[in-house]
C-alpha cells in the first residue's frame, strides 16, 4: 500500500489538534467522499471545520442533548445568544418556505471550572445551544457551513476540560453526507441540505515541517499551553486582549515595527503606530473587527450592510467561493449573479443598475460582492469601473482580498469594506481560524457603518483561536513573499509545456495555467503593489480528465481543502465544491478536470521536481489513453 492510500483521512498537517484539513489523496478518494463511501467517511478523523465537526465539538453537543435535549433531537453549539437567535431565525425561515416551520429552542449553558461553580468568573464560558429534531440537522447544518459563526474546536475543547469526567463516548463522524442522488444547485436558493465538502489533502513529500510542531499540538490542550507560552512563541492566554490589538494593528499596517524583536509587544498599549500602509492612511485598529471565520466575516459585512442601507439586491461579481453566493441568496431579498466576472459582464451589470434604477425609488443595489483575485479562476475584476459604478447608483463595494492578500495588492482604496479570511495565508500553518472586516474611513457611507458596527459588534473569536493566529501571523510578509516567488516558478514550469506555449510542445496536456499573472493581468495589475507578487493560488487546467486524474494522484504533496498554507495543497477544486453541478460550473470556465493548487514554502528545486514529476505522469496519458 502507498504512502498516500494509508493517510486516507488523516489531519493535515499530520499530528495537528486543530488542523483545518483532511487527507483525500486520490481523485477517485474525492468522488468517493462526494459520494458517501463509507471506505472514505469512516476514516476521516477531521475537516474543514465550516463542513466537519470537530469531534471534540460533536462530544460536547452530545452531552448538551444529553443534559437539555429530548428524545429525537440534536443541536447546534454557538458562542453568543445573537447567533443563535439568528440560527433559529435561519432555520424558521427556511423550512417556512417549503412547509412547516422546524420547533427550535434555545438554552443557555454557564459552563465553570469546579472551583468556580458557585462564583462565576471570567474563566468561564458560555454555551448557547439551539435544539431542534434531529431530521432538521441538515438545515441547521447549512447555517454552520454558510455562516461560520460556531464555536471553534478550541472553544469545545476548552469547555470539555472544564465538565465532570463522565462524558458519552465519542459520537459517530457529523460530517459524513449521504451519496449524491439527484442533482442538487449548489448555487440554488431553495438547495437546502446538501453541505459542500470537508477538503481533502494528502501526505506531502514535499514538506518539511519542524517535528516539534507536530508533537506539541498533539498534546493534552493544557500541555500545549504550558510548551507554547513557556518557549515565548505563544502569547499567554490572560494576553489575549493584546493578541487581538496586535491582529487589528497587524491588519490595520499600522505597526511601525513588526519584526521578532516587537511582536511580544504588537499588542501593548505603547507601541509605536503610524499611518496605515493600506493605501488609506487614516485607516487605524479601530476600523478592523475580528471573526471566528472568513466566512463569518463575509456573513457579517452582508449583515452590516442590510442594515445601514436601503432594502436591495446585493451583487456578486464573479464566480465566487462557494458559500458567499450562498449567502447573497439565502439573507435578504436575493442577488444578480454575473458569474465570469469579466470586464465584458460590467456592461451588462449598468444595464441592470439602469433598468433596477428605474423600477425603485432607493438605490437599485445594496452591496457588490467581489474577490481579488477569484477562486479558482484566479481572475481579478476591474476594480475602478466597478467603484465608478458604486458612486453613481449609491451601492457598497465589499471585496475579498483573501487570495490577492495585503501585501501584494491595494484594493481598500476601492472598497467601502474588506474582508479576509485570516485562516489562509496570514495564518499558514492550518491549525486555527479567523476572518476580519476593514472599513474604509474616506468611503461615503463609513460614518453609518462604523456607527452601525460599533453598536452591534460583539467579539466571539475565542481567546485561544486568537493567541495561535497572532503567533501565526507575525511573518506573515517574509513568508508571503517567498510563496509568491515559489508559485511564480511552479506556474512558468507548466505553462511552458502546456497549449499556450510557443512552439506548442509535442505531448502537451496541459489546456491553461489559471494565475493573476495572466488571467486578467491589466485588472491585477491596476492593484499590484510595487514589489508584489501573483500570490500563492493557482489553478492548472487539461486536456483530458485522464490527464487531471494522473497529474493529482502522482503529485507529492498534501490535498486538502483548504489554501494559503506553508506547505503545498493541491485539490480537485470542481469535484469538491460542484460535484452535483459539474454541468453548470463548466457553463462558467470552471472545468471538471480542474486542479487547484495552492504553494507553499518548500525548497524551490524540491518543489519543481515534484510538479515535474506529476506532470511526466500527465503527459504519459497522451501516449497510453485509457481503454
Amino acid at each position: 500500500m502507498s504512502s498516500q492510500q494509508l493517510t486516507l483521512g488523516a489531519s493535515v498537517p499530520p499530528f495537528t489538534a486543530h488542523a483545518i484539513s483532511v487527507s483525500l489523496p486520490t481523485w477517485q478518494d474525492n468522488i468517493s467522499y462526494e459520494e458517501g463511501d463509507k471506505r472514505v467517511l469512516d476514516v476521516m478523523v477531521t475537516g474543514y471545520p465550516r463542513f466537519f465537526i470537530h469531534r471534540s465539538t460533536q462530544k460536547l453537543a452530545e452531552i448538551c442533548v444529553q443534559k437539555f435535549g429530548v428524545y429525537g433531537e440534536r443541536c447546534l453549539l454557538c458562542p453568543t445568544h445573537k447567533v443563535a437567535e439568528a440560527c433559529r431565525a435561519f432555520m424558521i425561515d427556511r423550512s417556512s418556505q417549503t412547509g412547516a416551520a422546524v420547533p427550535v429552542r434555545l438554552v443557555q449553558f454557564l459552563i465553570c471550572p469546579e472551583d468556580q461553580q458557585d462564583a462565576p468568573n471570567s474563566s468561564c464560558i458560555e454555551l448557547h445551544i439551539v435544539l431542534f429534531p434531529a431530521e432538521h440537522f441538515p438545515l441547521a447544518k447549512q447555517f454552520w457551513q454558510h455562516t461560520g459563526l460556531c464555536i471553534s474546536s478550541r472553544r469545545a475543547e476548552r469547555c470539555l476540560s472544564m465538565l465532570p469526567q463522565e462524558s458519552p463516548a465519542s459520537p459517530k463522524p457529523a460530517f459524513a453526507r449521504p451519496p449524491v442522488k439527484a442533482p442538487n444547485r449548489h448555487y440554488s436558493a431553495k438547495s437546502f441540505g446538501r453541505s459542500p465538502p470537508s477538503s481533502p489533502t494528502s501526505p506531502n513529500h514535499l514538506q518539511r515541517e519542524p517535528v516539534v510542531k507536530a508533537i506539541d499540538e498533539a498534546l493534552s490542550a493544557d500541555q500545549s499551553v504550558y510548551v507554547e507560552e513557556r518557549y515565548g512563541r505563544n502569547l499567554p492566554l490572560e494576553s489575549a486582549a493584546a493578541a487581538k490589538r496586535a491582529l487589528r494593528r497587524r491588519i490595520a499596517g499600522v505597526l511601525v515595527h513588526d519584526s521578532p524583536n516587537d511582536w511580544s509587544a504588537a499588542g501593548g498599549q505603547d507601541v509605536e503606530l503610524g499611518p496605515s500602509t493600506r493605501g488609506v492612511e487614516s485607516v487605524t485598529e479601530d476600523d478592523v473587527f475580528m471573526f471566528s471565520t472568513g466566512m463569518s466575516a463575509i456573513w457579517s459585512a452582508h449583515q452590516l450592510a442590510l442594515g445601514v442601507r436601503p432594502v436591495a439586491k446585493s451583487i456578486c461579481f464573479g464566480f465566487p467561493y462557494t458559500d458567499t453566493l450562498k449567502i447573497l441568496q439565502k439573507w435578504g431579498p436575493g442577488c444578480h449573479f454575473l458569474g465570469h466576472g469579466l470586464d465584458k459582464d460590467i456592461d451588462e451589470l449598468e444595464i441592470i443598475l439602469e433598468r433596477e434604477a428605474a423600477q425603485s425609488e432607493g438605490p437599485p443595489a445594496l452591496a457588490l460582492f467581489a474577490e481579488f483575485p477569484s477562486n479558482p479562476l484566479l481572475r481579478t475584476p476591474h476594480l475602478g469601473r466597478l467603484r465608478a459604478l458604486a458612486d453613481k447608483y449609491d451601492f457598497l463595494i465589499v471585496v475579498d482580498e483573501t487570495i490577492g492578500n495585503f501585501v501584494n495588492v491595494e484594493v481598500l482604496p476601492y472598497a467601502d469594506i474588506v474582508v479576509s479570511s485570516l485562516s489562509k495565508v496570514f495564518s499558514g500553518d492550518a491549525n486555527v481560524m479567523g476572518g476580519s472586516v476593514v472599513l474604509n474611513p474616506k468611503g461615503r457611507h463609513y460614518a453609518a457603518l462604523k456607527a452601525h458596527m460599533v453598536q452591534t459588534y460583539e467579539d466571539s473569536y475565542f481567546d485561544e483561536d486568537a493567541i495561535y493566529m497572532e503567533r501565526n501571523s507575525r511573518d506573515f510578509r517574509r513568508r508571503i513573499r517567498i510563496i509568491d516567488d515559489n508559485t511564480l516558478a511552479v506556474c512558468e514550469l507548466l505553462r511552458k509545456r502546456s497549449l499556450v506555449a510557443s512552439p506548442i510542445p509535442a505531448r502537451a496536456v496541459v489546456k491553461d495555467v489559471l494565475y493573476p499573472k495572466w488571467v486578467t493581468p491589466d485588472n491585477y495589475e491596476r492593484c499590484r503593489l510595487p514589489g508584489g507578487g501573483y500570490g500563492g493560488l493557482f489553478s492548472v487546467m487539461f486536456t483530458t480528465l485522464a490527464a487531471s486524474h494522473a497529474f493529482y494522484d502522482t503529485l507529492p504533496c498534501y490535498k486538502g481543502p483548504s489554501l494559503g498554507t506553508n506547505f503545498t495543497l493541491a485539490s480537485p477544486y470542481t469535484i469538491l465544491a460542484h460535484y452535483a453541478e459539474l454541468e453548470w460550473a463548466a457553463g462558467y470556465g470552471v472545468e471538471e478536470g480542474l486542479v487547484r493548487v495552492s504553494v507553499g514554502m518548500e525548497d524551490r528545486a524540491t518543489l519543481l521536481q515534484g510538479f515535474e514529476q506529476a506532470l511526466l505522469a500527465a503527459e504519459a496519458t497522451a501516449e497510453h489513453p485509457a481503454a
